[in-house]
């Protein structure tokens, strides 16, 4: 699979196929997306927006979370912000996805399966890592939409001009509804 990538990848450049898709890296419509990695929004969810290549940055994790104030979606969202100009943000949690449900100890359990010795599992967890909080997806997709925007609105180095809205988008059809969050940014 990889040798086919790279075949085309040479070919893609030799054809000058990057060409349509020259921009700068400031995003023109000053905005990011936190959203999920799933498969299915990869050309979806752009399309639904009616963004095209140079218009947002987007951030992708499993789930489309936040799941600590200092992780590695939040650091994106504050180099977003501060490096790139981004003045609002939109929290886009997807139908049927597959971290809803995720279950930590579970996953612990198919990592031994797949040779992670119990040791090692042992070791991460006295570096202070709660591996079933941190592998744990979400059971309510509204809910875990609210949760992050709350986390992004309220974090002490987000000012409070950035504007944070949350959504959910329909993996199949691409139609958005929007998450009510009752709560106003009181940040920085």
């Amino acid at each position: 699979m990889i040798e086919e990538i790279l075949k085309y990848n040479r070919e893609f450049v030799e054809k000058k196929g990057y060409e349509r898709f020259l921009t700068s890296k400031y995003p023109d419509k000053k905005l990011a997306i936190l959203s999920c990695m799933d498969t299915r929004l990869t050309e979806l969810l752009p399309a639904a927006l009616g963004i095209k290549n140079g218009d947002a940055k987007l951030i992708k994790n499993a789930g489309g979370l936040v799941i600590s104030p200092f992780d590695s979606a939040m650091r994106s969202i504050l180099v977003a912000i501060y490096e790139l100009h981004v003045e609002e943000i939109m929290v886009i949690a997807h139908s049927n996805c597959g971290a809803c449900h995720m279950n930590g100890k579970a996953m612990k359990q198919a990592m031994m399966k797949r040779g992670i010795r119990q040791d090692v599992i042992d070791t991460v967890a006295k570096c202070g890592i709660d591996l079933d909080h941190w592998l744990e997806g979400f059971h309510d997709t509204e809910d875990s939409v609210r949760n992050t925007v709350d986390v992004i609105t309220h974090h002490p180095l987000v000012p409070t001009d950035i504007n944070v809205h949350g959504y959910i988008i329909d993996s199949e059809t691409g139609a958005l509804t929007e998450v009510k969050n009752e709560t106003k940014h009181t940040g920085s």
